[in-house]
């Protein structure tokens, strides 16, 4: 069996790779969320936005890691990940966050209020 690390993106110009995960099964795609999630760490990175469509086609697996990157304290990441994941989750998954989106929205750390975090996590909730 091929090792799935070598599917992964080599570089954020890497668009063949990602193309080549669309059509991967589903089992595979879920064990590298991880890896794939990192790439969300800059979404001007040109694969970001694709790789964030990618993770939505396995949005209940990817929520939990999602989850770890809200409680930590990378807050670019916290965004990236809330306007281009958790945004566009449909409303039953989007409340498997709740309690960290109504934390990050009403009682933000200093990093989620300088990046405004905490804005687009009202945003979600509002939505």
């Amino acid at each position: 069996m091929k090792d799935l690390s070598e599917l992964l993106p080599r570089d954020k110009h890497d668009f063949e790779r990602v193309n080549d995960l669309k059509s991967i099964n589903k089992k595979d795609l879920i064990k590298l969320i991880p890896e794939l999630l990192e790439w969300l760490q800059d979404i001007n990175w040109p694969i970001a936005s694709e790789i964030a469509k990618l993770l939505l086609t396995v949005p209940q697996e990817t929520i939990p890691y999602v989850r770890k990157v809200l409680e930590g304290g990378d807050d670019i990441w916290k965004e990236w990940c809330l306007r281009y994941f958790v945004m566009e989750l449909p409303t039953n998954l989007r409340q498997i966050l709740q309690d960290e989106l109504e934390r990050i929205a009403y009682r933000p750390r200093k990093g989620e209020q300088l990046e405004d975090v905490h804005i687009t996590a009202q945003e979600i909730l509002n939505k």
